[in-house]
């Protein structure tokens, strides 16, 4: 812990002991992590985060006194700001009462071990994936990734920099940015805090826009699955899972299959989705990396490719590839993201021609593809954490 730092202070709440203490240990093998309480119901988690203030709740989804989703709700009439990490089921009826916590406010999951897991072999799963999740949403993120090659970098920076738009431009009222060709496709990676940021960036798509749209969204199957009938229903332009061998065809938006990872290639002088078993990469299946690097080799600098909130730092060593080749990229400002790492990495890599807050961003897809833009213009300051995620 670095000096004078404070610790991160957590929260759990479950009503199964074993979870309670399973959670316990294992966050507290981080020097920086304490666990102030414990509870197992919602009525009293909600009581402690109130009375304790702590800079990440984990919550369990089923408790009796009140559910998860309940204490959600109840935390977020007076605090729209500490994190809440679900720790949910990885089950379809577990997979729908997370996506209902996310829509009551939840930051973001973490999915529980199986029941057949070895004790061992659970405390390294909940470890792998929480202590991350609970260091980034509390400020404290691990060591970033290791970078892009630097001779590769150097390349892509000076790619970059002939597309470069300044991000007051992009933000600038009734413009967007200016950009050397229009793109014939968009790409979008995101991960902690994503399906938000997704909602309202695909929320303002319209139905005719006149490219085709392919999202990795970091995932299980399960949660992927949903993610798109519930975008499918909340847009107006078409939301899918992905297909293998799929035509991509203008105002479709494709979602990246969890446990899959999604390729564009082009076939018969058309762009079709491909779903491969290769091994993770930057520890996810899907992974941005592999998207952007396909629709580079697809398609060229024809390509408008944005990175959204989340953890890490997947999609830099891809964007590399479309920054070489010509294509446009964009990051999510910290300002509105969750975390600001995947963005934050592109823009340190120096690749991100345009940062901009979460609002900005719809609207100046539609500008960049030639749609007629909506009465919202872009937006001229970021909003703060609060005001984004109220």
């Amino acid at each position: 812990m670095a000096q004078g730092q404070p610790k991160i202070r957590v929260v759990s709440v479950d009503d199964s002991v074993v979870v309670r203490r399973l959670v316990s240990d294992v966050l507290q093998t981080d020097p920086d992590i304490e666990v102030v309480a414990t509870s197992s119901n919602g009525r009293l988690g909600v009581e402690a985060v109130r009375r304790l203030r702590p800079d990440v709740v984990i919550m369990d989804i089923e408790m009796p006194v009140m559910t998860g989703i309940e204490a959600v709700r109840e935390i977020r009439t007076t605090d729209r700001r500490t994190p809440i990490i679900m720790f949910s089921t990885l089950t379809e009826r577990g997979a729908r009462a997370t996506f209902e916590a996310l829509d009551a406010g939840a930051t973001d999951y973490v999915t529980k071990p199986g029941q057949a897991s070895a004790v061992g072999n659970g405390l390294e799963s909940v470890r792998r994936e929480l202590i991350p999740k609970v260091r980034a949403l509390a400020g404290r993120p691990a060591r970033p990734g290791a970078p892009a090659p630097r001779s590769a970098l150097a390349a892509a920076r000076a790619a970059a920099a002939r597309t470069a738009v300044p991000a007051q431009a992009a933000a600038g009222a009734g413009r967007g940015p200016v950009l050397l060709r229009r793109p014939s496709l968009l790409a979008i990676g995101s991960s902690t805090g994503g399906p938000e940021a997704l909602a309202n960036v695909l929320g303002a798509l319209p139905a005719s826009l006149p490219v085709p749209v392919v999202v990795v969204q970091h995932m299980p199957a399960e949660f992927t699955q949903l993610l798109s009938e519930r975008l499918d229903r909340t847009c107006a332009i078409r939301v899918q899972h992905a297909v293998d061998g799929e035509p991509l065809v203008p105002g479709t938006v494709v979602i990246a299959r969890g446990g899959r990872h999604l390729e564009v290639a082009r076939e018969q002088g058309r762009l079709v989705s491909r779903l491969s078993d290769a091994p993770p990469e930057n520890f996810c299946k899907p992974a941005v990396d592999v998207l952007f690097r396909s629709v580079a080799h697809a398609v060229g600098g024809g390509v408008l490719a944005v990175v959204l909130t989340g953890m890490g730092s997947d999609g830099t060593a891809g964007a590399v590839d479309l920054a070489t080749a010509g294509a446009t990229l964009w990051a999510q400002d910290e300002a509105t993201s969750v975390v600001w790492g995947m963005p934050g990495s592109l823009v340190g890599a120096g690749l991100a021609g345009s940062v901009m807050p979460l609002p900005a961003i719809g609207p100046a897809i539609v500008h960049a593809v030639g749609g007629p833009l909506r009465p919202a213009a872009f937006a001229t300051t970021a909003p703060s954490r609060g005001e984004a995620r109220a």
